[in-house]
């Protein structure tokens, strides 16, 4: 097992014996969806893709691509950003 993988693994057991949020500890992202028209993305590290039915927005060990109608960024901060429009599909990929 490589190094980084330890280290994951580690960091995973730390966060579960002192009770903290895995999103904190390791800095995985947080997906909030919202009906069929909203999504919260926090701990993003960049927008790779960006059109009315297509967003690509790269997290710490993926990629999340959005796609449906109108969509657009509400907003966005250095660590969250809100998605809005007619959300069709949400997949992850590496």
């Amino acid at each position: 097992m490589g190094k980084e993988k330890e280290n994951e693994r580690l960091k995973e057991r730390l966060a579960s014996a002192a009770s903290m949020p895995k999103d904190v500890v390791l800095g995985a992202a947080v997906v909030t969806i919202i009906g069929a028209g909203e999504v919260c993305i926090e701990n993003y590290r960049g927008i790779i893709e960006y059109t009315d039915i297509l967003i690509r927005v790269q997290t710490k060990g993926y990629q999340i691509k959005l796609q449906g109608k109108h969509l657009q960024i509400e907003y966005y901060t250095n660590d969250e950003m809100k998605i809005t429009g007619r959300i069709v599909s949400l997949e992850y990929c590496k």
